[in-house]
């Protein structure tokens, strides 16, 4: 058992959902976006990191099929940050925020040795049932949205002191709300890949493996914060969640289909 795991297992509940605690219909989900572990100050304005930080805890209520409504907003922030600074940071959380309909309530500040952004994100299920990493089946069909890799390659960019566009994967991902929202009935299983696909996959298979459909390149197997969505889909219901992916012109890639063996890959992802 990681650190990580050994952590979140002193604090089970039987609440606690995948990437956030279902109670009712509503989901809370909460993260962090900290400097010098998910970022570099010097690789993004203000304003970028403020919409990274909204967007990537978004992901977390989106992939269970939920929508976000409420933002609670926790800033450390170091002494020499200027009110300039902060007013562009303060714009670009609200910018994301408003594009998902996601309103920020309050929060706190506190001095810090780094940029700390922690969020907590209220959003209520857009169905009875939410979209959760466990039900898998043998034969079901493995998906994801999107292209994957650019992450990596946008990181890899920037630790060689390299510029990227602000359309970069890294700066900017893309969520799947319209698609997740509309499919999910006919999802058997689903998360966001920010961790990797080669360390996501067994997570929703499982631990089974997979009989892949298509050759995948190193970086579309090992690209973390990507923040497209897996899914498993049972064989009768591809045609229509490929029919409603095609609907939301969202990009709907078949991996492969879940076989009756363990999983023989693993990855363990880390920021940079």
């Amino acid at each position: 058992m990681d650190k990580e795991q050994s952590i979140i297992s002193n604090f089970k509940h039987n609440l606690n959902g995948d990437d956030g605690a279902i109670i009712g219909d509503m989901v809370y989900s909460k993260d962090m976006f900290v400097e010098d572990i998910h970022f570099k100050s010097h690789w993004l304005s203000p304003k970028q990191i403020g919409k990274k930080a909204m967007i990537v805890n978004l992901s977390d209520a989106i992939a269970m099929n939920a929508t976000p409504k409420y933002a609670l907003l926790g800033l450390g922030l170091p002494k020499n940050l200027s009110n300039k600074y902060i007013k562009e940071l303060s714009i670009g959380l609200k910018e994301c925020a408003a594009r998902y309909g996601t309103q920020i309530i309050g929060g706190d500040t506190i001095l810090s040795n780094k940029l700390i952004i922690s969020l907590t994100i209220i959003s209520y299920l857009n169905s009875k049932k939410p979209l959760i990493r466990n039900g898998a089946k043998i034969g079901d069909i493995v998906c994801y949205t999107g292209v994957l890799g650019g992450s990596i390659k946008g990181l890899r960019t920037l630790l060689n002191g390299g510029k990227i566009s602000s359309n970069s994967r890294f700066v900017t991902p893309n969520l799947r709300q319209e698609f997740i929202k509309q499919s999910a009935k006919w999802i058997r299983s689903g998360m966001d890949i920010s961790d990797g696909l080669a360390s996501d996959l067994p997570k929703i298979t499982q631990n089974r493996a997979v009989k892949f459909n298509k050759k995948l390149s190193k970086f579309e197997f090992i690209s973390g914060e990507e923040y497209e969505m897996l899914i498993v889909v049972p064989p009768k219901n591809i045609k229509r969640v490929l029919n409603q992916a095609k609907k939301c012109r969202v990009k709907l890639n078949l991996l492969g289909k879940i076989i009756n063996e363990r999983a023989k890959f693993h990855g363990k992802f880390t920021h940079f």
